[in-house]
């Protein structure tokens, strides 16, 4: 029979996403395996980012001030603009560093089934940030799904009368895969995205 701290724990745990009630045992354990500073480091790790980590007042990225890193650098090509839907799509752009323009992060995507809408999302901000600046193109990174084309469908109509190229993300086949395995939406983005030899 586990004490009550420890079934608590346990059922914390299990509450985060991906992880199940398998798992939330073996972090648990893990947990109590470790050293008393070890455990109580990760508590205050949590405890700091509760706390400092907010939301940069310009472009939703997770900023511990009222800019991010990324708003707050100069050297930033100021004319571009990506839409991602959430910060970790961000990061894994950035990690690319294939980019570097600014962002703009809509903290999730139109999901009417879910009672999701787009006054729920940062699209007014972003509409706004269009307005007063100098943007030459908006590149749409949503994510490839119903909602995420949707959600670059509906911003890409609310931006039609700024002066700005709309862009989406390339998308297509990928390399070492077969034709005859990769499904029709794929193929059909990879022929309408295709390029010059």
């Amino acid at each position: 029979m586990n004490s009550q701290a420890v079934g608590n724990l346990m059922d914390r745990l299990s509450r985060l996403p991906g992880i199940g009630r398998k798992s939330a045992e073996r972090l648990t354990y893990h947990l109590l395996r470790v050293s008393k500073g070890e455990a109580l480091a990760l508590a205050e790790a949590i405890r700091e980012v509760r706390e400092k980590v907010c939301y940069c007042s310009q472009c939703y990225n997770l900023a511990e001030s009222e800019l991010c890193g990324i708003c707050s650098d100069p050297s930033r090509d100021q004319t571009k603009i990506c839409v991602v839907e959430q910060p970790q799509d961000l990061m894994a752009i950035e990690a690319s560093a294939a980019y570097r323009g600014l962002y703009h992060v809509l903290l999730g995507r139109i999901a009417p089934l879910e009672g999701i809408g787009p006054d729920q999302l940062t699209i007014d901000a972003l509409i706004e940030r269009v307005r007063r600046g100098n943007f030459t193109e908006v590149i749409m990174a949503t994510n490839p799904t119903v909602e995420g084309d949707g959600s670059s469908l509906y911003i890409s109509n609310q931006l039609s009368e700024f002066p700005v190229s709309m862009t989406r993300l390339a998308r297509g086949i990928t390399t070492g895969s077969v034709l005859e395995h990769t499904n029709r939406e794929i193929l059909a983005d990879a022929l309408s995205g295709r390029q010059k030899l």
